[in-house]
């Protein structure tokens, strides 16, 4: 009983975890890969702020909440908070962590007494054409100089 339902189980999240229902904008033999795969570590992951050009982010009290990002399979959205402003946009991956922003839109209230610069933080989506990941930490960059800001994943 005990190993057929470990073979249940197992059987089950071989083929979910198989499943590619989600597009991704890719280019060349990046998309491929990505479909066999599915295991891409970037998307699908509310990633937090938690350095900005080399600097520690602390939210503020009266900070609504933290700064972060999220990069969305469907339509290859990209969505986020920027520390009083809602954004988003798209994004393209490609071969080799590469990934590119389009113009972000965002959100036009006003805050006080917020710490962090939000024209800093969404500037840097701009900038960023590679990407580092190690474990939960994602770095954006832009060519080979230090991060532009480094993200840590948060799990619900």
């Amino acid at each position: 009983m005990k190993s057929s339902l470990i073979a249940l189980v197992f059987v089950a999240l071989s083929v979910t975890g198989c499943s590619d229902n989600h597009p991704r904008k890719v280019k060349g033999d990046a998309l491929e890969t990505l479909n066999k795969t599915d295991q891409n570590p970037i998307t699908e992951k509310y990633w937090k702020l938690v350095t900005l050009a080399g600097r520690e982010v602390i939210m503020s009290k009266n900070q609504e909440r933290e700064s972060y990002f999220i990069l969305k399979t469907d339509q290859n959205r990209v969505t986020g908070f920027a520390g009083c402003n809602t954004f988003n946009g798209t994004y393209t991956l490609e071969k080799g962590s590469r990934i590119r922003f389009s113009p972000l839109a965002t959100t036009r209230k006003a805050c006080s007494d917020v710490d962090i610069s939000e024209p800093e933080f969404l500037r840097v989506f701009g900038l960023t054409d590679n990407y580092t990941i190690k474990g939960d930490t994602l770095t954006l960059n832009v060519g080979r100089r230090a991060p532009l800001a480094v993200f840590e994943a948060v799990y619900f």
